[in-house]
């Protein structure tokens, strides 16, 4: 069932997002050559438990994970592109880390994604993950009242192919709210004028992820880690997005994109 929200409680989803997005910022800006991977997590349950959030990873136990997860990041190094755990890593120059958080202030919940190059980057990589962030951009603009959820996955697909990567569908973005995963599911690929409608009050979660060369994925031991099936490198941009009668908002816009953060239709830089 699909829950609609009011611009009220959209306006204290915003506060939650704000929260993920400075967050973010600094983790972005914590990770460099010489870092622990474990220095990340940590910084990050400290800084959640001074906010008086909660966690929406912290014992989550899906259907496809090997539960409960018991961390606030998803940490994805190179090849690993989703839940990735977070473990005892030194991040080396040239690392493609991609960094996942959601979490639940008075009730509300927001998540987003970033990925970043430590120290060094190859072009190669530096593409990959502009790639993702222009999708992610995109589908933010197709997200219009009255359009359809097609047109929101439809333009994922359109740039992915465009930069000349595949499109995996078996995991893509979501619905969020009162929890961290409601319905729609929220492909990363798909046709244009198809899907529900897109009506103010309704709540997404939008999360392009690619692979270098492939389309293909594969589980680590852990239960929980995704990598690309060939070892290429991944990446991964998300935002949570309120459909409202003035077009898409995003609510967890980071401090360093500017003065248009949480504005609705803003197009800055993921």
């Amino acid at each position: 069932m699909i829950e609609l929200k009011s611009a009220e409680e959209i306006d204290r989803m915003a506060v939650t997002g704000r929260f993920v997005g400075e967050l973010l910022a600094e983790l972005r800006e914590n990770a460099a050559v010489g870092v622990n991977l474990m220095e990340l997590e940590h910084h990050a349950r400290s800084r959640i438990a001074e906010r008086g959030a909660d966690s929406c990873y912290w014992d989550y136990s899906p259907s496809f994970g090997r539960g409960p997860f018991r961390n606030v990041l998803c940490l994805s190094v190179n090849d690993a592109v989703l839940h990735g755990l977070p473990h005892d890593y030194v991040l080396r120059d040239g690392d493609l880390l991609s960094v996942d958080m959601a979490v639940a202030i008075d009730g509300w919940s927001a998540d987003s994604a970033l990925s970043v190059i430590v120290g060094d980057p190859d072009p190669a990589d530096q593409k990959l993950v502009e790639a993702t962030e222009v999708a992610l951009e995109a589908a933010i603009t197709a997200a219009q009242p009255g359009g359809r959820l097609g047109d929101v996955s439809a333009a994922i697909g359109e740039v992915a192919r465009s930069y000349g990567y595949r499109v995996n569908n078996e995991f893509g973005g979501h619905g969020i709210g009162r929890t961290m995963h409601e319905a729609p599911h929220v492909a990363n690929d798909g046709r244009a004028g198809r899907g529900i409608r897109l009506m103010p009050g309704l709540t997404i979660a939008i999360e392009p992820w690619f692979c270098r060369s492939t389309d293909k994925i594969r589980y680590d031991g852990d239960g929980w880690t995704i990598r690309s099936a060939d070892g290429s490198r991944t990446a991964h941009s998300e935002h949570t997005v309120a459909i409202t009668a003035a077009g898409p908002r995003v609510l967890t816009r980071r401090p360093a994109e500017g003065a248009s953060a949480g504005s609705a239709g803003s197009p800055a830089t993921a």
